[in-house]
């Protein structure tokens, strides 16, 4: 039998278990977003090495000052552009730790709330069973009297 009180308290474990769903959806989308950008560092980095690799040779055999300032200006360019996606990927590693955090918070509150509703039902059944008890002993005590009012009858007769 569910105990009479614990009807708010199941209202309160769909909510928090709602609540910690929801958490760990955008966790999930978090961890796939900073996943995505860390990738997109690597690629980039990954360009920049193999750009600076070509270019290397090709400045060993020779170069115009046009094609070089060229290089120059594509390289900063590409290092402000990797700058910026490490930024943009510590902010994802930032939000994805935070939103674990979240998730931990819901799930501690989701456990809570059953380990309240587990100790309200273990209650309410303590109660009935010492009232299941006191019944029981009501009915001995009566049955216990009724037999010695009969013994007694029996023996006056």
């Amino acid at each position: 039998m569910q105990a009479p009180d614990t009807q708010a308290l199941l209202t309160l474990l769909e909510r928090e278990t709602a609540t910690r769903d929801e958490a760990a959806v955008a966790l999930r989308q978090a961890v796939d977003h900073r996943d995505r950008v860390l990738a997109q560092v690597t690629q980039l980095d990954a360009y920049r090495a193999e750009y600076v690799q070509r270019w290397q040779a090709q400045f060993a055999v020779s170069a115009a000052i046009e094609i070089l300032t060229c290089y120059r200006s594509f390289m900063a360019r590409l290092d402000q552009a990797v700058g910026q996606q490490q930024a943009l990927a510590e902010r994802a590693r930032i939000s994805a730790e935070r939103n674990r955090e979240l998730l931990v918070e819901a799930e501690r509150r989701v456990a809570a709330v059953r380990k309240l509703i587990e100790r309200r039902q273990a209650d309410h059944q303590r109660w009935l069973d010492r009232r299941e008890q006191k019944i029981t002993d009501e009915a001995a005590q009566r049955a216990g009297w009724a037999a010695s009012q009969a013994a007694a009858a029996a023996v006056a007769c």
